[in-house]
């Protein structure tokens, strides 16, 4: 059974930084992209990035491109979000997911996903 679980989420003040981690368990996902949503209240679902669990280049929405970087930890069977500068508009629920393609740029057809991790950012 496939299971992802976020973690590392919290309150920051705005300028903050906060590493979120997705920890992966149940399969191999060496062929699997792994994305970031996020979704703030009373706001649709939004693309933050991706990246191929087996590493490489990620894709960053603008909204945080030059602010939140998504690497790998394959030792530890994680990907992780680290956000710098963050803002008072990034205050959402994080989730992460996963899928059996490698188009890890495009924010559709993800099947797996995690309970999500809270992130406020105070002003």
């Amino acid at each position: 059974q496939v299971q992802l679980v976020e973690s590392g989420g919290g309150l920051v003040q705005t300028g903050g930084s906060l590493r979120l981690s997705c920890a992966a368990s149940g399969r191999t996902f060496s062929t699997y992209a792994i994305g970031w949503f996020r979704q703030a209240p009373g706001k649709e679902r939004e693309f933050v990035g991706g990246i191929m669990w087996k590493g490489g280049s990620a894709h960053y929405a603008d909204s945080v491109k030059g602010r939140f970087t998504i690497s790998t930890d394959n030792a530890k069977d994680a990907v992780l979000l680290q956000m710098n500068s963050l803002k008072p508009e990034d205050t959402a629920v994080y989730y992460c997911a996963a899928k059996p393609h490698p188009d890890y740029w495009r924010p559709y057809e993800y099947k797996y996903w995690g309970q999500g991790t809270q992130v406020t950012v105070s002003s």
